[in-house]
């Protein structure tokens, strides 16, 4: 996905934040039960997919501080329906290969996680971090989820 161009860089930015050892992603069912899970191996994990509307891709990254998902930079594929910059969150640098990145966000998450409907193979959410890759896609089309952190 083009959405991984100029990640090199932007990854140096993510590197800095601190992600306690042992945080993992989960993904958990509306009963709770995982559907997934991710090591942060103290980086960032990455929840990618295609805009419904441009097809697009996006990309939503998430650090884990304190036992809470925090939202640190997203992807844009560009300026669409629902998409850009917000004033006081964060700040937009181009993507090499066209897009933009909008980093520095720092936002948590809620609580308890964060609430994603897995999308269908088209949709194709993703998450991308330094253990691999796992579709969420493949594994829960149109399952709705909590993101949150939990500790190892």
């Amino acid at each position: 996905m083009s959405w991984a161009i100029g990640r090199p860089a932007l990854a140096a930015l993510f590197l800095a934040l601190p992600a306690h050892a042992g945080d993992v992603l989960q993904v958990a069912d509306a009963q709770g039960r995982p559907v997934a899970e991710m090591p942060f191996d103290g980086g960032e994990i990455c929840l990618t997919w295609a805009h419904s509307v441009t097809g697009g891709a996006v990309a939503d990254c998430f650090a884990a501080r304190d036992g809470r998902l925090i939202l640190v930079g997203s992807y844009l594929h560009d300026y669409a329906a629902g998409l850009g910059e917000v004033a006081g969150r964060g700040r937009v640098m181009p993507a090499e290969d066209g897009g933009y990145w909008i980093v520095e966000i720092d936002e948590p998450m809620p609580p308890g996680g964060l609430p994603l409907r897995i999308g269908p193979a088209r949709v194709g959410h993703k998450l991308t971090g330094a253990a691999g890759v796992v579709d969420l896609s493949a594994l829960a089309a149109n399952t709705l989820v909590t993101l949150r952190v939990r500790p190892d």
